[in-house]
């Protein structure tokens, strides 16, 4: 769901176009405000003409840039990104595009993801008497690129790169005036390839390409580093796995539900999902989902099940954030003023209420009291993904193992903390047969603590465990109380 103190948040969206002859920059500026869902943290641009020019800030995508913004960035050659922060902080200086000067020229970086080896790499690099402006991943991407365009060409340097960071990423590079897109070995994150009528683009998703008028190319594939031109673009297979692991959470709830995703329309999946949840399932009047992310997973479960859809939810899509307000009335305020409920639509009725996700329960559960509250009958929750039980470390913010409400309470357990008569998850077989894909190809390290890339994410998980044993008291006390 939208509840942004509720949900883990994917770290960015990228962007990369070249063309054949007019300014780059509205077109990026399009693209990255189709990709606004993946940050509302900062924004950025970096073009080229025979010089790399930038512009980035804090705030939305049209809060950034303005017309005499975007003139300034001349050039038919360029990249964009839109940013959620999980390695580094909220600040300015960790904006991206990145950017370094170099003897050859100027590169500037976008990246989509987590390089867990990044603070070891770092240490490495300062050692070498390099200075760092930020605390992001991506600064140290940049600075290890340089080294190896030192001493190779282009492509050669993007593979050595590949072979010394660790993690996921979905990279659009700006080599002087060259884009190249990079997906890390699993594909983890997505990256795909689109082509206009005056030259081609690459993007976190498609709905980004198609709002600009183009044709889905294909996928990046993994472990794939793709240079781009206005007259087509040329493909080296950099690192090659044997298995995927493509991000489960971006079919569930992060990419667009009209992007394709490895071949898979995301509504799609989602209907899927809620004809899933809809098998041999209680006996109710209607079905309602929590928007925006619950709209397509209950429009499956209607279809399955024959119950009348409803908009028993409504969403105030004017509001961001709201400050943390003293006083329980004011914290329900702040809720009411993102969701309201339809009692017309509720009252007197069974409800089945669907959502994508539950993670820490707290927003849940003022959500299911406010649909009591307004007459309902019975509340019976169902989420569109199995429980989340345990963090991510390859570019998901999501709370610690004590704050996950799965990961230390059974399903009747959050059932009681969030106060339905009935909460059911779609399977684990389920999501898998929805989403299209072998399991193997999929990483579901969330719901099942077992991760694609094992020795670095074994020390982080020891830290983690060493954090849930210090902390969990005192998170499982926080939750309790802020769900009251």
């Amino acid at each position: 769901m939208e509840q942004r103190e509720e949900k883990m948040r994917d770290k960015c969206g990228v962007f990369g176009i070249a063309l054949d002859s007019k300014d780059a920059a509205l077109p990026i500026y399009y693209g990255i405000y189709a990709l606004q869902h993946r940050g509302q943290e900062s924004a950025g641009i970096a073009t080229s003409d025979a010089s790399i020019h930038i512009e980035r800030g804090m705030g939305l995508v049209h809060d950034v840039f303005d017309q005499h913004k975007l003139a300034r960035l001349k050039g038919s050659a360029g990249i964009g990104h839109v940013r959620y922060s999980t390695t580094g902080g909220s600040k300015v200086e960790n904006c991206q595009p990145a950017l370094v000067n170099y003897i050859a020229g100027t590169i500037a970086i976008a990246h989509n993801g987590d390089i867990i080896n990044s603070l070891e790499l770092r240490k490495g690099l300062e050692a070498e008497g390099r200075i760092f402006v930020s605390d992001s991943d991506t600064e140290v991407i940049a600075h290890l690129l340089v080294k190896e365009l030192m001493r190779h060409d282009n492509i050669t340097a993007i593979r050595e790169l590949m072979n010394k960071i660790i993690g996921s990423y979905s990279l659009t590079l700006l080599i002087n005036n060259e884009v190249v897109g990079v997906r890390d070995p699993f594909g983890i994150k997505p990256l795909c390839l689109g082509k206009l009528a005056d030259g081609h683009v690459l993007a976190s998703e498609s709905a980004a390409i198609e709002t600009l008028g183009g044709e889905l190319v294909r996928d990046v594939r993994p472990g794939e580093i793709i240079t781009i031109k206005a007259d087509g673009y040329s493909s080296h297979r950099a690192v090659k796995k044997s298995v995927t692991a493509h991000c489960m959470f971006e079919y569930v709830y992060f990419a667009r539900p009209d992007s394709v995703l490895d071949g898979s329309l995301i509504y799609e999946v989602r209907g899927k999902l809620g004809e899933a949840l809809a098998e041999d399932d209680v006996d109710a009047d209607i079905v309602i989902p929590v928007p925006d992310s619950g709209i397509a997973f209950a429009m499956g479960y209607a279809l399955k099940s024959g119950l009348p859809y409803t908009e028993g939810l409504i969403k105030n899509r004017y509001v961001g954030r709201t400050f943390i307000m003293p006083g329980q009335d004011l914290r329900e305020t702040a809720v009411r003023l993102k969701l309201n409920v339809i009692k017309k639509h509720v009252k007197g009725k069974r409800v089945i209420m669907i959502d994508d996700s539950i993670v820490r329960g707290t927003t849940s559960r003022k959500i299911v009291d406010m649909v009591r509250a307004a007459g309902a009958k019975e509340v019976h929750m169902r989420i569109g993904s199995p429980p989340i039980v345990s963090p991510c470390y390859l570019g998901i913010d999501m709370p610690t193992y004590g704050e996950l409400i799965a990961a230390h309470k059974s399903i009747d357990g959050v059932r009681l903390m969030i106060g339905v008569d009935s909460l059911k998850y779609v399977t684990l077989e389920g999501l898998i047969d929805s989403i299209g894909l072998p399991r193997e190809r999929l990483c579901l390290g969330c719901l099942t603590g077992i991760y694609p890339i094992e020795r670095p994410i074994e020390k982080i998980t020891q830290m983690k465990l060493d954090e849930f044993e210090k902390s969990s008291e005192k998170s499982a006390a926080e939750i309790s109380a802020a769900s009251i």
